[in-house]
């Protein structure tokens, strides 16, 4: 009997200890419903309206003065943003192959996922600490001018959302692990699931709006 397979028990939970279903069947009993719980959307929606409304502001006192903005946008490294979005776009390819790993009972596949996924993200915090600090040397803080204002505030509230987002990777490796997993369970790696895939979303929107807009 594999230990890496598990069976919806009556009440809707997940026991790691029975025989696996047929392929497919766990995931065609979950298509179609919106993952997650409705309160993790009223936030993100939010989340996406304070970040719609500093975009615009950017865009609009970029507008105002293109020519500051290109030369400062120079004085940032694309190296460093690059990097840095290849390594979320990796956590969230790791982190939708965790969640259909706690879906279908893989007890072993989920926390390898997750901590692969928790990895990328720590990889990010340190990238933007070198970036930030090769800024800071070459005299470059967030008073230098409006760019640079919104830059450090841009990537400042992108980072604090990324440092909760661990904390949400780590849940999501204490769901993982645990021996039965039950609905409340699924739908709440799905909402930590959402959030982390938002976080991304975020950053795949900043790099080329700060490191490649000219």
């Amino acid at each position: 009997m594999s230990l890496d397979t598990q069976l919806p028990l009556s009440d809707g939970a997940v026991s790691r200890t029975a025989p696996a279903e047929e392929p497919g069947t766990q995931m065609q009993r979950w298509a179609g419903h919106i993952p997650g719980e409705l309160g993790i959307w009223i936030f993100i929606l939010g989340d996406m309206c304070l970040y719609g409304a500093l975009f615009g502001a950017f865009l609009y006192d970029r507008g105002a003065d293109v020519d500051l903005f290109n030369r400062s946008a120079g004085s940032l490294h694309p190296t460093f943003g690059a990097i840095n979005t290849m390594l979320l776009l990796t956590s969230s390819i790791l982190v939708v192959y965790g969640v259909r790993s706690v879906r279908d009972g893989l007890s072993r596949r989920g926390p390898l996922l997750f901590r692969a996924a928790f990895a990328c993200g720590l990889g990010f915090v340190v990238v933007k600490y070198l970036e930030y600090s090769d800024l800071l040397r070459n005299d470059l803080p967030p008073t230098e001018n409006a760019f640079f204002t919104y830059y450090y505030v841009l990537t400042g509230i992108h980072l604090t959302h990324l440092l909760a987002g661990l904390c949400i990777l780590a849940f999501l490796l204490r769901i993982s692990r645990k021996a039965q997993i039950g609905p409340k369970d699924l739908r709440a790696s799905e909402s930590a699931a959402s959030f982390w895939h938002v976080v991304d979303l975020l950053w795949v929107v900043l790099f080329p709006l700060l490191y490649l807009v000219r």
